[in-house]
């Protein structure tokens, strides 16, 4: 049985998913980002139990099933963008399509419904939050930092932050402006 829970886009998440599954006695497969894999359905009440307890944490369980979609989009910009390293080899829309297994339009127009905006603005939005942990962490070049996130060009990404935040990447990174949207909440 898999449980979908909204908000789960970071390795802290996860833990604390592990952490309430584990004090309401709920056993599990594995839990990955925005799911959990349990071995063997679970009750009403033990799922509202559940739900409770996330609540308390910033996370909630989905139910609706264009939520559900809606959320499995996020996680894989996410993971696309915060945990994986390897360029994608097709268009992100091609993968997306091919990951959930559901066409393109349908997906695009789901997500705008939804969140207000398209994906393409949801993953420029997490590109730019990723730059700025980067220039935070002080370990890479802009350079280096546009060659992770597959821009283009040094000026493609220069160009997207400044449309973004309003700063360039310089003045960012010699103020030391610190982050202001939690991407948890993107």
């Amino acid at each position: 049985m898999k449980i979908y829970i909204r908000h789960m886009v970071s390795q802290r998440c996860k833990i604390i998913v592990m952490q309430e599954l584990k004090k309401i006695g709920l056993n599990y497969v594995n839990v990955d980002l925005g799911v959990v894999n349990l071995p063997k359905d679970i009750t009403r009440e033990q799922k509202n139990q559940f739900n409770l307890a996330l609540q308390g944490t910033g996370l909630e369980l989905i139910e609706d099933k264009k939520d559900v979609v809606v959320e499995q989009i996020k996680t894989a910009v996410i993971e696309l963008i915060y945990y994986s390293g390897n360029k994608l080899k097709v268009p992100f829309s091609t993968y997306l399509s091919n990951r959930l297994k559901l066409n393109y339009n349908y997906l695009s127009n789901m997500f705008t419904e939804s969140e207000g905006i398209t994906i393409a603005h949801f993953i420029i939005m997490h590109k730019i939050e990723c730059v700025k942990e980067f220039i935070q962490y002080d370990e890479l070049s802009f350079s280096e930092i546009a060659f992770r996130l597959h821009y283009s060009s040094i000026a493609h990404l220069s160009n997207q932050f400044k449309k973004i935040t309003g700063t360039t990447l310089s003045y960012y990174k010699a103020h030391g402006l610190k982050r202001t949207v939690n991407i948890e909440n993107l």
